[in-house]
């Protein structure tokens, strides 16, 4: 893919526009918010400064950062590598999943940037509700999770997978048959 593409300029420009919020939000947490001190917004929302060491919902969060961060690192180029894949069988009028997968990239670049500089990531918004919580999650988290949301509900909607199929020898066979 070239940079002149619409489409990789589209999903530069979103995941450009991700890691800017993520790395900003993450900065003025730390520097205004003391290490697990919680701010209560509202009844069900909150900001509170955590260092998760683990992937999502801390899962590997006590394995030695010798094997965890390269382990991170490693996953999360290989991810890239398929959205990229995946962005470039993307039809160009297909804006939405294109933003999606800027969306995806944005969110997993910003927290690949917080496991590279302090071998964790910087969460801070907390939802809860009588004493139930979700994990802590910050906006690359966030952004991740909307993107595929977006994936998903395209791939229901049989949207997403008809624009990832590459037509096959008996596809275009049968074509050349018709005819």
């Amino acid at each position: 893919m070239k940079l002149t593409d619409p489409r990789l300029r589209l999903a530069v420009l979103v995941a450009s526009v991700v890691v800017v919020l993520d790395q900003l939000t993450k900065a003025i947490v730390v520097a205004a918010i003391p290490l697990h001190h919680q701010i209560d917004l509202t009844s069900f929302l909150a900001l509170t400064y955590v260092r998760n060491r683990g992937a999502a919902f801390s899962a590997l969060a006590e394995a030695p950062a010798s094997v965890r961060v390269p382990l991170f690192v490693v996953v999360t180029l290989i991810a890239v590598g398929v959205l990229l894949s995946y962005l470039r069988d993307t039809p160009p009028e297909r804006r939405g999943l294109i933003a999606a997968f800027g969306a995806i990239l944005g969110g997993a670049i910003g927290n690949l940037i917080c496991r590279l500089r302090a071998g964790e990531v910087i969460d801070f918004v907390l939802l809860h509700w009588n004493g139930w919580q979700w994990p802590v999650f910050n906006v690359a988290d966030s952004a991740i999770t909307v993107g595929v949301a977006v994936l998903l509900l395209q791939s229901l909607r049989g949207g997403a997978a008809a624009d990832f199929t590459r037509p096959t020898l008996a596809d275009t066979t049968s074509d050349q048959s018709e005819r």
